[in-house]
């Protein structure tokens, strides 16, 4: 076996460009699968993140009943109101730690001579410790009946900028809607959220919000409870006291986070591996090239093979001498081709550093 092993690699190192280009072949397949299959869990990794900011024991409650999987209140249901007193009447329920109800729009939010249109959300004083925010300067309303108005509000750091500079923006005065709000409070940065830049909004009592936007119902109540073992059980005590609430109908739609989580990472789990298929193709063209350098080799060395016989060489022993070169080409065309998948990897993390890239052990093994 060793002199078969010494004869392969003799064979290999003699035709230095066809074997080059056979190896060439296998590790460009192989790059591409674990550079793509890279991009592809980073991106998942990175929407799971995205989802998780906010913690991971939430659920919502949206008016309208979905009849399918798709967006509550859209085709196919059909839209009834959920309003402050359903929000406060779950308040109660066992295993619940903080309800959040809800009601936003777009208002044009004025100060100092400066304004423009942003995203205003209105909401509880407890949303810091729903939501997972902080709080950089000042802080939000005492807690209270989420049903009585008070002109206070919150600016995101977007906001507070664009408004006041770097001026001190607590205690001052903005005009959301036409409406006169007293600052007490400035959110720490959060970033984006499918699109939605977070920084760039305001926060006032639900209330206001539902007078603001002419509301007579919330978008949404959103729940969050002490561990996902209660996920089950508070999903069902929503879902009964809110058909008590709306006359035994269950005209409204509970989502939970872990089962967005759950179809979100299926979704992205399938377009890894199609995409890893794809990157597959050029693999497999490295390995039809091997095949025919080998198929070129055994007609040019017939010769050499007939001597092989002549001398003794059996049949299975010249069979596992190209099965060696075959060997020898494909190993170290895939050691390269993973050194250069994980290198182009790494270069795109810190050449991008805003582009999901992580390489998973599994797909490089």
């Amino acid at each position: 076996m060793r002199d078969l092993i010494r004869l392969a690699l003799g064979a290999v190192l003699s035709h230095r460009l066809r074997s080059g280009l056979s190896m060439l072949g296998i590790g460009i397949g192989i790059a591409s699968v674990i550079l793509l299959t890279s991009i592809g869990e980073g991106t998942r990794r990175y929407m799971i993140g995205l989802f998780t900011q906010f913690g991971t024991n939430l659920l919502k409650i949206n008016p309208g009943k979905s009849e399918t999987s798709g967006i509550p209140g859209a085709l196919g249901g059909t839209t009834r109101k959920v309003t402050i007193d359903d929000a406060l009447a779950l308040e109660r329920l066992p295993g619940v730690e903080e309800i959040v109800p809800v009601a936003f729009g777009a208002a044009r939010v004025e100060a100092n001579g400066r304004g423009r249109s942003v995203f205003i959300y209105g909401v509880t004083p407890n949303i810091p410790r729903a939501w997972k925010f902080d709080v950089r300067q000042g802080s939000f309303w005492p807690p209270g009946d989420p049903s009585r108005a008070t002109q206070l509000a919150v600016l995101g750091p977007k906001v507070k900028r664009e408004l006041f500079g770097e001026a001190n923006a607590l205690g001052q005065f903005v005009r959301i809607g036409g409406t006169r709000f007293r600052v007490i409070g400035i959110m720490a940065p959060k970033g984006q959220f499918l699109g939605f830049d977070i920084d760039d909004a305001a926060y006032v009592p639900v209330a206001n919000a539902l007078k603001l936007f002419n509301m007579g119902e919330l978008n949404e109540i959103d729940i969050t409870y002490a561990h996902a073992g209660l996920s089950g059980q508070v999903e069902r005590e929503i879902r009964r006291v809110m058909m008590e609430r709306h006359g035994g109908e269950e005209d409204f739609t509970i989502t939970t986070q872990a089962a967005m989580l759950s179809v979100f990472d299926n979704v992205m789990n399938m377009i890894t591996l199609a995409v890893g298929a794809i990157a597959g193709i050029s693999l497999l063209v490295g390995a039809i090239g091997i095949l025919t350098m080998m198929w070129i080799a055994v007609g040019e060395r017939t010769a050499e093979i007939g001597l092989a016989r002549a001398i003794g060489a059996t049949r299975r022993q010249i069979q596992v001498l190209f099965l060696l070169e075959a060997s020898a080409l494909a190993t170290t065309g895939g050691a390269l081709g993973v050194l250069a998948g994980l290198g182009i990897a790494a270069l795109l993390r810190l050449a991008v550093p805003g582009l999901p890239v992580h390489t998973p052990l599994l797909f490089v093994a």
